[in-house]
């Protein structure tokens, strides 16, 4: 087994990551007056 010493050493890191960075993406698509109001609640 091997030591785990960061957070992306775990197993279940890169997925959500992956989810987070599609989302970023995303929201820079999304009209200038969702910016603030919709993006933060994302």
């Amino acid at each position: 087994m091997s030591t785990i010493k960061f957070h992306q050493d775990l197993k279940v890191y890169p997925k959500p990551f992956e989810v987070a960075q599609q989302i970023y993406e995303l929201s820079k698509t999304f009209p200038k007056e969702e910016l603030y109001s919709l993006t933060d609640q994302i």
